[in-house]
């Protein structure tokens, strides 16, 4: 993933609302949730829910599908490891990941 890509999906989460909203269709799973669902399950508006449905598609960190009158919201699971897999491929710098540092006594500070 380019540093581009990644900042423009950062971008898009870092809004309470679209934030909530991600981490309610990742929970949902790859069928996603239809958009007057998301609407109730977080009370957001639909001109205001719009607004953000599209600015996460954009990130491309979801995806839409019609069903009839309806449109469904899903996570882009790929997407969402992707920037995973972004942010942490340098993790620790080569160290061990996960371990605690050594307690520092009163010498050493």
């Amino acid at each position: 993933m380019e540093n581009k890509d990644a900042v423009i999906r950062l971008a898009a989460l870092a809004q309470e609302t679209r934030l909530a909203v991600y981490r309610l269709l990742v929970t949902a799973g790859p069928d996603g949730l239809a958009v007057g669902r998301i609407g109730e399950a977080l009370g957001v508006a639909p001109a205001t829910l719009s607004f953000h449905l599209k600015e996460l598609a954009h990130a491309g960190l979801i995806a839409s599908r019609q069903e009839g009158r309806f449109i469904y919201y899903s996570a882009s699971y790929p997407a969402m490891n992707a920037l995973l897999a972004f942010l942490t491929d340098n993790c620790c710098g080569g160290a061990p990941c996960g371990v605690e540092p050594q307690a520092c006594d009163d010498s050493c500070c």
